[in-house]
């Protein structure tokens, strides 16, 4: 039986300060620090040994995974890391204050683009600072597929795409996997997994720092998902 840990990183210093973050490179919180240790302290308490971890090139979700697993005693985990488990690109909204963002453009265009399936944000020009392709942890990937803004359906696509490429071969092998990402990557993958529409999609919340642990037949049917405590 193939099990999945699912976990958004611990808070970090702009979910504080409600500011869209998408693919900026911000840290945890020092709140988001003891959410992934509480993590870690579950895991232990479940006795859920892990055999590979995935998490994105976002500092906030791999220093989760890390105290998460230094927490639960497997440092030792093989950890793995890729650009398609990155938070959802929020192009010209990156490190803007959601709310003010919010009553610039109106309830039902922001609540469209945050929470609904294919609206994207405004995204950034191809010379703008904040494009991908200046950012030397992506200079291994091809400029034309790093996004400057992403719809939820966007960013579905490459993290559904990356959960075949490399984790559902993992869990058909019956091994226990963990994945520290972020709230919309995570998201995506959630409806993929439990077959949510796109119009209930707008309804799933992932908090920070809870795992959730989700078993699997030999077909990759999920038999049973919950909250660990």
């Amino acid at each position: 039986m193939g099990k999945l840990i699912l976990v958004r990183h611990g808070k970090s210093e702009w979910n504080l300060k409600n500011i869209f973050t998408g693919w900026t490179d911000i840290d945890l919180a020092a709140e988001g620090i003891e959410e992934a240790k509480n993590a870690g302290e579950i895991l232990k308490r479940n006795t859920i040994e892990i055999d590979i971890c995935f998490s994105s090139y976002l500092k906030r979700a791999i220093r989760t995974a890390w105290i998460l697993l230094e927490t639960a005693e497997q440092m030792h985990v093989d950890t793995r890391y890729h650009w398609k488990l990155n938070e959802r690109h929020y192009g010209d909204w990156q490190g803007k204050n959601k709310e003010e963002v919010r009553n610039s453009i109106g309830e039902d265009y922001f609540l469209n683009v945050r929470r609904g399936y294919d609206a994207p944000p405004p995204i950034l020009s191809k010379e703008d600072e904040r494009n991908p392709k200046f950012d030397p942890k992506y200079s291994r990937v091809n400029p034309s597929v790093l996004p400057l803004g992403e719809s939820l359906k966007d960013t579905s696509k490459r993290v559904v795409n990356y959960f075949f490429e490399a984790i559902a071969a993992q869990l058909a092998k019956d091994r226990t996997i963990l994945i520290s990402a972020h709230g919309n990557s995570l998201r995506a993958l959630i409806a993929h997994l439990e077959h949510i529409s796109t119009l209930d999609i707008e309804k799933v919340e992932v908090n920070t720092g809870v795992p959730h642990l989700y078993e699997f037949d030999g077909n990759l049917n999920i038999l049973n998902h919950h909250r660990l405590k």
